[in-house]
């Protein structure tokens, strides 16, 4: 049986629960589970796992925080940067790579595993000083498609809601903006702010036929040029690295579709999370959200999307899923309600029995990393 981490980010602290990854494996003593960072605002978390003990966690007033030891200690980095940090992510590629979104929108990049720190923070993490810090890449404000991008909740600003890097192009990298556009660049790597290079060099603005409000994207490795996205304006899918775009939405009978996850070992199986709207989706008040799957996402036969709710919470009063995908056929859904895991590719669901924290279920779960 193989262990599997997920990092969970609630609002206001970081559950790391382990746990094996067998399809038998939702046994309450196959499962662990630490609270860390309890007190924080959250905004996000990511980690690879080619380093399953290292996480990253954006935060609305510290920045990132850095973890080297499965959770147990963590650590500030790039102390310069103070913006709300909005989404992370770490190259399929070289784990030393890691990009952050910001709230105004920004990407910044690391090469060293975010080893630098700000030593006032600093834990017992070896080798958590130095290194080269995050840097700023060239201005997305540069782009045309900019003064059109607003938040609806903040209207004056706008954010960097997903980064997702190509799995078969360590230079290319698709970013969400929240809400406004979706931007992609051949030169992920290399393009920085420091040499002046304007933003409109490096940076793709608003590919034909994207969505404009993305909350999450997905690409797989063994379908190169396949991205995938879920937005406020329904699902989308393209076939040529976002080129062109299709917009399969028969049976998917809620619109605003939030999270979504594409089994590792399924590439034409996509399982997303979906509501009527922005308040049924996050308000918990008026909750109302569901999970869908389809099986045959680029197929030749048509997309038709089925209700995959067998094993989740009741819709009403739960806010919608973050999806995360473990091996094979594994996948998490996480919720107001717990934690689910699905070892059929999200055909069927079983809660995680963890001790859900107080309060929580009137909360937003921020972000899920699976390793």
């Amino acid at each position: 049986m193989t262990d599997t981490t997920a990092y969970a980010a609630l609002q206001d602290r970081v559950l790391v629960v382990g746990g094996g990854d067998g399809d038998d494996s939702n046994a309450a003593d196959e499962w662990t589970t630490d609270e860390r960072l309890v007190g924080r605002d959250l905004q996000c978390v990511a980690a690879s796992p080619d380093r399953p003990d290292r996480a990253f966690v954006g935060t609305v007033e510290s920045g990132i925080l850095r973890t080297a030891d499965g959770g147990d200690t963590w650590d500030r980095v790039a102390p310069d940067i103070d913006d709300r940090v909005t989404s992370l992510a770490v190259s399929p590629h070289d784990p030393d790579v890691v990009w952050a979104g910001t709230e105004p929108s920004a990407v910044y990049r690391s090469t060293d595993g975010g080893l630098a720190s700000d030593a006032s923070e600093t834990s017992s993490d070896p080798g958590s000083d130095g290194g080269d810090s995050l840097t700023a890449m060239p201005p997305l404000s540069d782009l045309p498609s900019e003064s059109a991008w607003s938040f609806p909740p903040r209207p004056h600003t706008h954010h960097v809601r997903w980064l997702e890097p190509d799995p078969t192009d360590p230079e290319r990298l698709y970013v969400a903006i929240e809400a406004g556009a979706l931007v992609r660049t051949d030169d992920a790597l290399a393009a920085t702010a420091a040499d002046g290079t304007d933003g409109t060099e490096t940076w793709q603005d608003r590919p034909e036929g994207a969505r404009y409000d993305n909350h999450t994207l997905a690409t797989h490795p063994d379908r190169e040029g396949r991205v995938y996205t879920a937005a406020g304006d329904g699902y989308a899918q393209s076939e040529d690295g976002g080129d062109t775009w299709a917009y399969p939405q028969d049976g998917l009978d809620h619109g605003y579709v939030w999270g979504l996850a594409v089994p590792r070992g399924e590439p034409d199986t996509v399982v997303v999370s979906a509501a009527s709207g922005a308040r049924s989706a996050h308000s918990v008040s008026s909750a109302e959200a569901y999970v869908y799957r389809t099986t045959s996402a680029g197929r030749d036969e048509p997309t038709e999307w089925h209700l995959a709710m067998d094993g989740l919470p009741e819709p009403e009063g739960t806010v919608r899923s973050l999806l995360a995908a473990a091996g094979g056929s594994v996948l998490f859904a996480l919720n107001n309600r717990g934690l689910y895991r699905s070892a059929d590719a999200g055909a069927s669901w079983e809660r995680v029995p963890l001790a859900w924290p107080d309060g929580s279920e009137s909360g937003t779960s921020q972000g899920l990393a699976v390793v």
